[in-house]
């Protein structure tokens, strides 16, 4: 549970305590019934000087001077709890986390980032651009205040079973870990095996010696993103015109141009288990298949007119927005955000 919010219910259940320590004290050292002790009890805790319902016995005054003692300090406590509240903004902190809790709670197929970094943060994006449910699990409470209010969070550590079970992990099909310590990418990476055997895990890693670590607890992917900065960089140098090609493919600096991917199960019934002689896609739309992931062939890149596209292949189009848009509202049951 969020610590603020363990603050602010911590301090009414004590105010709570109070008022039924003054409802026993006063019914049983002064056998008053409960209107009467309620009554004596709201008028000691709130120090207003109201006239007291009878003269009080020894006893009574004794309880009566501790009890007011205690309720000093409380007081004092929940005044400084409230106020913090109020006055630092964390009751608005409270509202959007109680409400990111419970759109999280609903999730089912969703998509968990651990980190919310520069590598977490950029993966977000991409995830918002493509249309896909993501939640971000994160450990610093600070990095609450730079995560965008449309994006759903969750403050807490990773590597605990019950942190990551709050945000779905029974129900989510992938987790992308991007924190920036091996050590605690492994750990998480086995938690979140254990927790569902059948999602698909996608990792970061620091460290060459860390990779088959990782595999070996249960990644799906290992991405090295200093080894890959260094091999972009290069390649920029020894391939300028494949980079800028594969830049124009992924939709980088501001081109138009996008890469969709779309399984089997995602084409109207129609256009399942045909060639793509059969499906005609760049004459009807314009979008270009660049290759098809075969279930049984694997990845064939620029396929021939005779492939056929059967259960559990994959097409990859390119096209612009324009075309892809046609691409997915003729050939698909669904409608990606491009």
């Amino acid at each position: 549970m969020n610590k603020q919010l363990e603050n602010l219910i911590s301090a009414f259940l004590l105010f709570l305590t109070s008022l039924g320590i003054g409802l026993l004290g006063f019914s049983w050292i002064e056998d008053l019934n409960f209107v009467n002790a309620l009554y004596m009890t709201i008028i000691t805790v709130g120090t207003v000087g109201f006239t007291e319902v009878k003269e009080l016995s020894q006893e009574g005054r004794i309880f009566t001077s501790i009890y007011i003692l205690l309720n000093l300090g409380l007081f004092a406590y929940v005044v400084s709890v409230l106020s913090s509240y109020f006055f630092e903004g964390k009751l608005k902190t409270i509202f959007k986390s109680y409400k990111s809790s419970m759109e999280i709670s609903k999730l089912s197929g969703h998509v968990i980032v651990c980190g919310f970094g520069r590598n977490g943060g950029r993966a977000c994006e991409e995830l918002q651009k493509s249309g896909r449910e993501f939640v971000i699990i994160e450990k610093d409470p600070e990095m609450k205040d730079i995560i965008p209010e449309n994006m759903k969070w969750y403050i807490g550590d990773a590597t605990q079973d019950d942190n990551l079970k709050d945000i779905g992990i029974e129900k989510a099909s992938t987790i992308i870990i991007t924190t920036p310590d091996d050590a605690s990418n492994v750990f998480i990476t086995l938690t979140a095996r254990h927790l569902n055997e059948k999602i698909k895990i996608i990792v970061r890693s620091t460290n060459v010696e860390t990779e088959q670590k990782l595999y070996r607890a249960g990644a799906d992917k290992v991405v090295m993103p200093d080894m890959l900065g260094g091999m972009f960089m290069a390649q920029l140098v020894t391939k300028p015109i494949v980079i800028e090609f594969l830049d124009l493919l992924n939709g980088v600096s501001g081109t138009s141009y996008h890469l969709e991917e779309v399984g089997y199960d995602q084409l109207k019934s129609q256009y399942q288990d045909k060639t793509l002689r059969e499906l005609n896609i760049p004459a009807i739309t314009g979008a270009i298949v660049l290759g098809v992931k075969d279930n049984i062939k694997g990845l064939i890149p620029g396929p021939s007119a005779d492939t056929f596209i059967g259960h559990d292949d994959h097409l990859i189009v390119l096209g612009s927005e324009t075309t892809l848009q046609k691409f997915m509202k003729e050939y698909t049951l669904t409608k990606n955000k491009l």
